[in-house]
């Protein structure tokens, strides 16, 4: 059955495919069933990394249960040359399932949807130019209201 994900990305390093922005392009490049890709904005590191991070949000559809998906997206982040290492530190790729056709996962290492989505501008503002009109299984608002609900905040 094919369902529809909306998957973060980000990068702060520079790669073998260039800088922050080149990567998550060459990133994209490497998804299947990429049917809308927001534009890339740039923010400000949380935690300790100093370097701005590029920022975007894809949408595509699958065939993979979302642990099928998280694999996927890891091996994808170690052959961009991230390695594990300081919670919020500088990484060359950042791959995160924020939301998923099929409402909420929750099992042990993986959580849709992602559990910091709600608070984060980088994820909600290249998500809202995107899939304004998804709703968070959880809180039943769109993505639009989400974004309104954190400006204001």
């Amino acid at each position: 059955m094919t369902t529809s994900y909306a998957i973060a990305l980000g990068s702060n390093r520079r790669t073998r495919h260039g800088d922050p922005r080149a990567t998550l392009r060459a990133a994209i490049e490497r998804l299947e069933g990429v049917f809308a890709i927001s534009p890339f904005v740039e923010t400000d590191p949380v935690g300790p990394s100093r370097r701005r991070f590029a920022n975007a949000v894809v949408l595509m559809n699958s065939e993979m249960s979302p642990p099928e998906l998280l694999d996927r997206l890891k091996r994808l982040e170690s052959d961009f040359g991230r390695r594990r290492g300081q919670r919020w530190g500088e990484r060359t790729l950042d791959c995160d399932i924020i939301l998923w056709s099929g409402g909420i996962w929750a099992e042990p290492g993986l959580t849709v949807p992602h559990a910091l989505f709600r608070e984060r501008g980088f994820v909600l503002d290249p998500l809202s130019a995107v899939a304004a009109g998804w709703r968070d299984p959880i809180s039943g608002l769109s993505v639009r209201q989400l974004q309104h609900r954190r400006k204001r905040g």
